[in-house]
């Protein structure tokens, strides 16, 4: 009855036809799922498109749970069984009546029984699956394991017996605490982890797309068994708190396999953490899969194809380099070449390639590293970063004796790399005779496709189109912006991607450069060739719907 109402309410509505219906209804007697669930995986429609519909044919309110805060007295009246059985959790109360977020109103069995529990009037509210099975496990993860790790920190306890007793100890609240902060981020697709000790509290925050934001926060008694913890599982040294320190942790969460760079930092409120969150089992990206505009991924293609010279991918911290440089390798690698790596850290295992890991407290750096690994007759050499002359040097002598060499800078642009090379020390007639192209990139968000929304373009954006010299594909000009909706937090936002320029180093440009000319001469003469400048391709994407102008502006200045 349940499932012939909401297929009904979809029919009406005009969401779906009565033969898809039909069909979804088929595979539910097969396979048991709920109905919602089907049509989402058939991609018959979105889960967006069915909370719409029971929002305005039935009345019931959407609630966003990323926003909302829910006191842990009100999580106690549901046990967290039935929250989980029925895929609902309460959001408030008010007197005699409970304010809950399902998935699936219609569901009278589960509104019953959480009458049933709390004697109480239950107000459905909609809210997607994934932002309830996320709430819960925030909500009742954290709240069980923050009470016993509170009750557990009334009392002294010795570092040493911390150590031997929860390192192995999966059930107590320490270790229960801090799979539920990482499990937690993990499900939201974040980057980082920051635990920050403050004066009175922890605060953990979550970067997610960029943008840091707090997720909760912590009792102060909680912070050094939380930070020792961490310390355990990374094999560092819990005694050492007036040192920064890096480690690595490995763990499988939700069947996925995680790679986890944490680097621990003495501060006047003690010491705080910073966890980078490394999803090996999304796997590594095909090269058609970076977003790259079509001439950009040809001439990248192009370059990849040369059996010997330097390719640089160059951006500041956090531009999505070390994506781009694992595509590439993955482009490259075959049976017929040897491809060794010297990275620090080694973020993706790949098969069929040597991958070195640096490790300076024995003297094995990226130079000395690359020089050891030029005796193992490669094809392709990939080094992690070129920090220094020494590095650049070697890899320059590699690129001139038949090897392909791929690595990355700290450079704003793809011609300040140049001039980043000529500050190492090395000569312009050996950096155009070696450097076969550069891909300078920035991560910009992606507006939220459930949200996304057209709209005419200001004068003030067409005269910087026009500018730039990108033409519109539509008169008059339009781009886009998210409005906000529960899919992206409000923020009009979700996921990122990569905006480039790809350069291809020619014969015209390899004589200025071998001339030492300045950085203004070579633009001058890329703009002359028609070189698309990183904001022009960001101005295309914006164009194209995939994100805004003032994502782009605020990643890349019109004179860079």
């Amino acid at each position: 009855m349940k499932s012939m109402k909401m297929g009904e309410l979809l029919i009406n509505s005009g969401m779906v036809t009565q033969e898809q219906m039909e069909f979804a209804l088929k595979v539910q007697r097969e396979t048991k799922q709920k109905l919602g669930e089907i049509l989402v995986k058939e991609s018959i429609l979105t889960e967006r498109q069915i909370l719409e519909v029971l929002e305005f044919q039935l009345g019931y309110p959407v609630v966003n749970l990323f926003e909302a805060q829910i006191d842990p007295p009100i999580l106690k009246l549901v046990p967290e069984s039935v929250a989980r059985k029925y895929v609902l959790i309460p959001i408030d109360r008010s007197k005699d009546k409970l304010k809950i977020a399902m998935n699936d109103p219609l569901n009278y069995d589960a509104i019953e029984e959480v009458r049933m529990a709390t004697g109480l009037t239950v107000l459905p509210f909609i809210a997607s699956k994934q932002e309830i099975e996320q709430a819960i496990s925030k909500y009742y993860g954290f709240r069980e394991s923050v009470d016993a790790l509170i009750g557990q920190t009334g009392i002294e306890i010795n570092e040493k017996e911390l150590s031997e007793r929860d390192a192995s100890d999966l059930d107590s609240p320490i270790v229960k605490l801090v799979n539920q902060i990482i499990m937690t981020a993990v499900q939201q697709k974040v980057s980082d982890i920051h635990i920050e000790s403050q004066e009175k509290a922890v605060i953990v925050r979550f970067r997610l797309d960029g943008v840091l934001r707090t997720e909760r926060t912590l009792p102060k008694n909680t912070q050094n068994v939380i930070i020792s913890r961490l310390k355990i599982i990374a094999k560092l040294n819990i005694a050492e708190k007036r040192l920064p320190q890096d480690g690595r942790i490995q763990m499988n969460v939700e069947h996925r396999r995680i790679d986890i760079r944490i680097s621990t930092l003495p501060s006047v409120h003690g010491e705080s953490v910073v966890m980078r969150i490394l999803d090996q089992s999304s796997g590594i990206k095909k090269i058609t899969e970076l977003g790259m505009l079509e001439n950009n991924q040809r001439n990248f293609e192009k370059l990849l194809g040369k059996p010997n010279g330097i390719i640089l991918i160059t951006g500041p911290t956090g531009s999505g380099k070390t994506s781009t440089l694992y595509s590439a390798l993955g482009d490259v690698n075959s049976d017929d070449v040897k491809i060794i790596t010297v990275e620090d850290p080694v973020e993706y295992r790949m098969d069929g390639i040597t991958q070195v890991q640096v490790n300076a407290q024995i003297g094995l750096t990226f130079a000395s590293g690359l020089r050891s690994i030029l005796r193992q007759d490669p094809n392709i050499v990939m080094v992690g970063e070129i920090r220094d002359t020494e590095t650049a040097e070697i890899a320059i002598r590699a690129s001139l004796t038949g090897h392909l060499v791929l690595s990355t800078l700290h450079t704003n642009s793809a011609v300040e790399t140049i001039s980043r090379l000529e500050d190492m020390s090395i000569e312009p007639y050996l950096i155009a005779s070696s450097v076969n192209g550069i891909v300078a990139q920035r991560l910009v968000r992606r507006i939220c496709p459930d949200c996304k929304t057209r709209i005419p373009a200001p004068p003030s954006v067409v005269s910087l189109f026009e500018r730039v010299q990108v033409t519109p594909s539509q008169e008059p000009l339009h781009v886009y912006h998210g409005k906000g909706c529960n899919a992206c937090h409000k923020s009009g936002y979700k996921g990122r991607l990569a905006i480039h320029e790809v350069l291809v180093i020619d014969d015209g440009l390899r004589r200025l450069i071998a001339q030492g000319r300045p950085s203004e001469e070579l633009r001058a003469y890329l703009n002359k060739m028609g070189f698309r400048m990183m904001l022009a391709d960001g101005l295309v994407k914006s164009m194209q719907g995939h994100t805004s102008i003032e994502e782009v502006l605020k990643a890349v200045s019109e004179e860079t």
